[in-house]
């Protein structure tokens, strides 16, 4: 069902996104130890476009272009997640077929035995592309141009907006100053408010601490555990920290602009 559901209909590898995934629920916003390392959550490696620390924006001071990234970030946050979706199929080629954009011939050597299946994984994405030219080879050019930029561009933004809101804005920690694993996944994780809307609109994923928690439970019994952890975090003086999806963008953009005016003060234009 990964096979067809994430490589064959969407164009994600199901091995990459297990892989990345995974990593992320073990370290939610953790740094790496350092620079390049993988023990850090990979949701979080955003630069040179967001920086969620003001350790992540240094490494942008001495660039111009950079710095006017890091100063203007919170206004191209939403821009930036329009792109979400073309970066992971991009990343689900690469770990699949290796390639541009693999950062070595080990680590294309690497992600080939992370599959479990290499030959059904690499079958199943050129007959997502191979239908995606199907459908568009009916329509004229700019037709067709207009359709995979707006498919791709609106599925990214709908995409990275619920996983943005699940730990964007949150608690980052260093490798060597992290809580413990329970600890870890609370203060790192924001539920959002559910009504109609944010139940289909995020498709269980509004229950994000819980998910963090047990992430094996199955998404229709979230909200039965939901109130379990609340009071489980309060009698351990731990914040479970939710809000609306409204004031949780809000808190993502403040945030954002937080790091800027830090960034710019810390590290002022020579």
């Amino acid at each position: 069902m990964g096979l067809i559901i994430g490589d064959l209909f969407q164009g994600f590898s199901v091995q990459w996104w297990k892989s990345k995934h995974n990593a992320h629920h073990a370290v939610p916003n953790l740094h790496a130890s350092v620079q390049g390392a993988c023990d850090g959550d990979p949701d979080i490696d955003t630069m040179p476009i967001l920086a969620w620390t003001l350790k992540m924006a240094e490494s942008a001071k001495d660039c111009k272009k950079g710095r006017f990234l890091i100063q203007w970030q919170a206004f191209f946050y939403f821009p930036a997640l329009l792109f979400a979706r073309l970066a992971w199929a991009h990343q689900s080629w690469v770990f699949v077929f290796g390639g541009w954009g693999q950062h070595s011939v080990a680590a294309a050597a690497l992600d080939q035995k992370k599959m479990q299946y290499p030959t059904a994984e690499k079958v199943c994405l050129i007959l997502h592309y191979v239908g995606l030219l199907a459908i568009m080879s009916h329509m004229p050019i700019l037709n067709a141009i207009a359709y995979f930029i707006v498919a791709q561009t609106s599925c990214g933004l709908f995409l990275a907006t619920v996983f943005g809101l699940g730990h964007n804005g949150m608690a980052v920690y260093p490798a060597n100053q992290r809580p413990d694993f329970w600890k870890l996944q609370v203060t790192t994780t924001r539920n959002v408010t559910s009504n109609w809307f944010v139940d289909w609109f995020c498709g269980g994923l509004q229950y994000q601490v819980d998910h963090h928690l047990f992430p094996m439970l199955p998404r229709h019994n979230l909200k039965k555990v939901h109130t379990l952890v609340e009071s489980f975090c309060k009698e351990q003086g731990v914040t479970y920290h939710e809000a609306d999806m409204w004031q949780g963008t809000v808190e993502i953009l403040s945030h954002l602009h937080e790091i800027s005016t830090e960034f710019i003060k810390e590290f002022p234009a020579m």
